[in-house]
Order: C-alpha cells, then structure tokens, then sequence
C-alpha cells in the first residue's frame, strides 16, 4: 500500500493504476482476504493519493502522511467489517488495539523512506528534459 500511494503521489508518474492492478492481483493470490476488499483498497488508496498530489503539490509528505492514515485506516476497518459479516469472531477492541493502531504506526513510520525511494526512483525512470 505505502509502495502504491508514494508511487502515485509522484508528479510525472502516469502509470499508478496500471501498478495498482498488479499489486492487487500479486496480493490477491497470496492473502486470504476477500478480493472485493483488497480491490476496493488499493484502488481507493492511489484515487486519493491522486487526488491529493493535484491539491496538495507544495507539500508532498503531508500528502504521503495524510494518504497513509486514511488508506491504512480504510484498509483495515474494511477489513474488520467484511470479515465480521463472513463470521470472524473479532472483537473491535482487540482489532483496533493490535492490528490497527500497530500497523498505522508502522506503516507511518514506514512513509517517510518509500516516500524517498519513489521519488529517485520516478525521477529515475522519468527524467526531467533539458533543452539547450
């Protein structure tokens, strides 16, 4: 998910959903988890990202900080919600004190340093052109 949002938070970068589509299958095969949930997941997580990278252009790691909180949130009460409706005895306790809370902090302290690495890396694969 981080990978994702800082990926299409970047300017020149046109091919974010072509990107999400691959994760979401790679992770669909791998997880347990209802295909809806990851789909409407990581698709909602690089709309926002999206959205925000055309507002908030002047400061990007907020972006990167406001796209992480409230894709690791969505994901993961999306999550709860559908896997109560399956029959999961989750109690919303334990949910939000050991998976949610857990990875928001992980994955916030994890933004800052996938944020760099796909900023080089789409300045890498997308270079600035200079004219002479």
């Amino acid at each position: 998910m981080l990978v994702l949002a800082a990926w299409a938070l970047q300017e020149r970068v046109k091919s974010a959903w072509h990107w999400t589509a691959l994760a979401y299958i790679m992770v669909s095969f791998v997880s347990s988890m209802p295909w809806p949930v990851l789909f409407i997941g990581y698709f909602s997580v690089v709309f926002i990202a999206q959205a925000l990278q055309r507002r908030v252009w002047q400061a990007p790691l907020l972006a990167m900080f406001s796209v992480t909180f409230t894709g690791t949130l969505f994901i993961n009460i999306l999550s709860f919600a559908v896997l109560r409706i399956l029959g999961t005895p989750f109690s919303f306790a334990d949910v939000i004190g050991l998976i949610v809370l857990p990875s928001l902090l992980l994955n916030m302290l994890f933004s800052i340093l996938i944020y760099a690495f796909m900023r080089e890396l789409s300045r890498w694969v997308y270079p600035l052109e200079e004219y002479e």
